[in-house]
């Protein structure tokens, strides 16, 4: 079976390839949140490859420097922000020719190797995908990330997780707070559930937008470091829920 051909989205032709998410969005606040997000990042060498020849999915990945996860010392490294195989092309092995790129640039870049944080839960990359190709747990934290690194050299440091996580929990002790930022399109459709919630149970909203990179690392309540919503000082959720969702969650 013929391999598809990769995509390279890229300042030039971003507005004809798109990123693959939120495509059926176009002109809606989430969907220009994210092309916004991404025209500011290509300066600081973000990459995207799409799959070609009709097949379904992505990977966006970073210098670890610029990385939009709540991880410290990856500054040799290159970071994967997604990977996403969807509907027919799943099981036909096109997370591995993802990775292969990933790794491909990262080698050609002079990079010690390739990290990326996964989660037990939702959002985030699958780690058995990663530890097949012999990426190992450098770093973990609740709720169930790992922080995954394959190195290219022994001797490389390993990066790891910033934590003061209950300190940053308990920065907005009261009502609903939600940590967001345009990296992932589906925000603000989240945003909007969780401030319909908090208006219907009487409870004060803060909506923080994390503008930077720096900001994610100091103010992201867990790894994943471009959403979360807090409740009382409390994790709710570093994910997508409906407003049915979040108030089960905090019953």
């Amino acid at each position: 079976m013929a391999r598809p051909a990769l995509i390279s989205v890229t300042p030039e032709n971003v507005e004809k390839t798109g990123f693959f998410c939120k495509m059926s969005a176009r002109g809606k606040p989430g969907y220009e949140q994210k092309l916004a997000w991404l025209r500011d990042r290509f300066a600081e060498g973000l990459q995207m490859r799409l799959l070609g020849d009709g097949e379904r999915g992505f990977v966006e990945f970073i210098p670890g420097a610029y990385a939009w996860r709540a991880i410290d010392g990856a500054e040799a490294y290159l970071v994967i922000h997604c990977l996403w195989v969807v509907g027919r092309s799943k099981g036909k092995g096109y997370s591995t020719l993802l990775l292969d790129a990933v790794e491909a640039h990262a080698t050609a870049e002079g990079f010690a190797g390739v990290a990326a944080v996964t989660s037990s839960g939702h959002w985030l990359v699958e780690a058995g995908i990663l530890e097949r190709r012999g990426y190992a747990a450098v770093d973990t934290a609740a709720p169930g990330f790992s922080l995954l690194v394959r190195r290219f050299a022994d001797d490389a440091p390993a990066p790891r997780f910033c934590g003061d996580w209950e300190r940053k929990l308990s920065a907005r002790p009261d009502g609903l707070v939600v940590y967001r930022s345009g990296q992932c399109p589906y925000l603000d459709d989240a945003v909007q559930h969780a401030r319909s919630y908090a208006q219907e149970a009487g409870i004060s909203f803060d909506d923080i937008v994390l503008n930077s990179a720096a900001e994610v690392r100091a103010l992201s309540p867990t790894p994943y470091g471009v959403y979360a919503m807090v409740l009382n000082g409390r994790l709710l959720s570093y994910h997508y829920l409906l407003k049915k969702q979040i108030a089960a969650q905090a019953a």
